[in-house]
């Protein structure tokens, strides 16, 4: 591809949808099915983003590898079970102005779109089905086919994919983990404000701009990739 093109990858869980009451739920029933006190809150939304068995394992640091194992088929079935009565990626509505500026992103030839997610393929593919964005991106990355975040595999992969290079590719997610991932691939990072990690960490993990709404993602993005040039 030619090298005027850039792209930008985003996160999934915390940066497009609310999912993190989906995630919680599902990680309380395999907590309880092992007889096991569920992880707070808290707790849950700081390992939003990791790949599930690394996630399990920062949950339940002291238990066994049988245990965790089991914890994370628990997570799995109930996460299933959910989206067969009607929830999971169906209930994790697209944050404010995620769709319209997908859309106006799309739209200029010149911007490829991307999705490097600790998601396994299934419920990525679940999600793009529910919310209709498939049509948006040409390269989608999960968590199955690669080391878990903040690897640079996934991002890595997205370029070769594309053919660009990493000074014309922008990392967007709410997590230090994508923020991380970013920068272990040489690209930008833009930490978004409302998802699951505080601001102040994501400044601090070393995001190049961390932005608090849809609006002023287009001209951050912007501004980023024309300083890198």
């Amino acid at each position: 591809m030619a090298s005027a093109m850039s792209l930008v990858v985003f996160d999934v869980d915390g940066t497009l949808v609310d999912s993190l009451a989906m995630i919680e739920a599902a990680m309380a029933v395999a907590f309880a099915t092992e007889g096991l006190s569920g992880p707070g809150a808290g707790e849950v939304a700081r390992i939003v983003g990791l790949s599930l068995p690394v996630a399990v394992a920062r949950l339940a640091p002291l238990a066994s590898p049988a245990l965790q194992a089991r914890l994370v088929e628990g997570y799995r079935g109930a996460f299933l079970a959910a989206r067969e009565a009607g929830g999971g990626e169906g209930a994790a509505p697209l944050y404010p102005g995620a769709l319209d500026t997908l859309r106006r992103m799309h739209a200029r030839p010149e911007t490829l779109l991307g999705v490097a997610t600790g998601k396994a393929r299934r419920g990525l593919e679940h999600m793009f089905d529910v919310h209709d964005l498939r049509r948006y991106f040409v390269t989608a990355q999960t968590a199955d086919a690669h080391p878990s975040k903040p690897h640079p595999s996934m991002l890595l992969r997205a370029l070769e994919e594309t053919g660009v290079d990493a000074g014309s590719a922008v990392m967007v997610g709410d997590t230090t983990f994508d923020i991380k991932m970013g920068r272990a691939a040489g690209i930008a990072t833009v930490g978004v404000g409302w998802g699951y990690h505080a601001r102040e960490d994501l400044a601090d993990a070393g995001a190049d701009a961390v932005i608090a709404s849809f609006d002023v993602l287009e001209a951050t993005v912007a501004r980023l990739l024309e300083e890198r040039r």
